[in-house]
């Protein structure tokens, strides 16, 4: 059985005043090229699948165009789950409509899905936490226990265990229970979950930048030793970089999101899985490179000149610039600048440090003239640069509107 692997789409997503949307429709169109390529009978989406909880009305339908699509109009189940960048309710909402395209969408922890049956699958058991599913072209079901995001006291409230309880110890026995009684070895077992999880005594894994945070202190952070023995594969969202926290016999992995989506990210490459599985057998799994999206960039130079030159040269990126230099930029500087590239998603200037002495303003005469005082002041603020001729021009301005 061929299963693909993806998470954290994050449709509607925006890099502070750039869309990412037409990015997205390439790389969506890339996924469901590969899920057909690869012949996988199973999609599975791990959680945040929209950026907000609420979504354009553009994301809504490239989101439900592409389960369309990576359904084969009912003939691949495809599963998906809410993160905590997902409203459950808007995740849940059309449901009963989507199973009629073989698409089974889960908002809440713990949800029961109700079962159906099409021309080339059948879910064959149905319980809190946990489908079976049954491919029409093989003689073992698959098993999805589900547990979409919810915080840590929501998780609880929804579980019914002791608040007490360390957050680890309820969903283990809450997944154990299932495993024990519904995953045995004639089917395969997969988990699938939108929490922060880590191997225990690893080093702490960086959420990236604009990610809402899940992890609050350790309260939220889960434990990949709590996985029930039976699970042969762990399908996780949350975090944008591919890695495998479990181990080969046994992955546990984050599929990546599809597209870079901070400059946290810049570099990386993003993937999807493509997993093969057997009842009682060890998984394999191959990461597949997404190759549409733009580059993320950050870029440092000492030079106009030398920035406006790689600008060129790399227009198909979204860039945070950095410029060195021993005076601040210039308007006309910052204007070149913008019209050599059309993606500097930020651009930061720095001056260069330079030796000073704050002994040498300690006594300020304060009855020189106001622009004398300006100057002085800029430097006690500014490690005695000088302030330039635009700048004190605008000063001047202010004085005398």
């Amino acid at each position: 059985m061929k299963i693909l692997h993806t998470a954290d789409w994050h449709l509607g997503k925006r890099l502070d005043r750039f869309s990412r949307l037409e990015e997205q429709i390439l790389v969506m169109d890339e996924i469901v090229q590969i899920a057909d390529e690869q012949n996988v009978d199973l999609i599975l989406i791990a959680g945040d699948l929209f950026d907000n909880f609420n979504p354009s009305v553009e994301a809504i339908e490239l989101f439900y165009k592409t389960l369309k699509r990576l359904s084969l109009n009912g003939k691949r189940p495809v599963i998906a789950i809410s993160g905590n960048h997902d409203s459950p309710s808007l995740i849940d909402a059309p449901d009963p409509f989507a199973r009629e395209c073989g698409i089974i969408l889960i908002g809440h922890p713990k949800a029961k899905v109700t079962p159906f049956e099409l021309d080339d699958f059948k879910i064959s058991h149905s319980v809190e936490g946990m489908i079976e599913i049954q491919l029409k072209n093989y003689d073992f079901p698959i098993r999805i226990v589900h547990t979409a995001f919810a915080n840590e006291v929501r998780l609880k409230e929804y579980f019914g265990e002791n608040k007490e309880d360390a957050l680890n110890q309820i969903l283990a026995e809450n997944w154990k229970d299932i495993a024990d009684e519904f995953c045995d070895e004639k089917g395969v077992n997969i988990l699938m979950t939108h929490l922060y999880m880590n191997k225990k005594g690893a080093p702490i894994l960086e959420e990236p930048d604009g990610e809402k945070p899940i992890k609050i202190g350790n309260a939220d952070l889960i434990y990949s030793d709590i996985i029930p023995k039976q699970i042969q594969y762990t399908a996780l969202g949350h975090l944008h970089a591919f890695q495998n926290i479990g181990t080969k016999e046994k992955p546990v992995i984050y599929s990546s999101s599809p597209l870079c989506y901070s400059f946290s990210e810049a570099g990386q490459t993003k993937y999807v899985s493509i997993i093969e599985a057997n009842p009682n057998k060890e998984v394999t799994y191959e990461k597949i490179a997404l190759k549409n999206g733009k580059a993320l960039v950050r870029k440092t130079f000492d030079d106009v000149e030398k920035a406006i030159a790689w600008l060129t040269e790399n227009q198909n990126t979204l860039v945070e610039l950095t410029l060195e230099s021993e005076t601040y930029l210039k308007a006309e500087e910052r204007k070149l600048i913008y019209n050599a590239h059309h993606g500097i998603v930020h651009l930061i200037p720095k001056v260069k440090n330079q030796e000073f002495n704050q002994n040498q303003l300690h006594e300020i005469n304060l009855n020189q003239d106001i622009q004398s005082l300006f100057k002085d002041y800029f430097k006690s603020k500014s490690n005695a640069q000088e302030p330039n001729e635009e700048l004190l021009d605008l000063f001047n301005e202010i004085l005398n509107p």
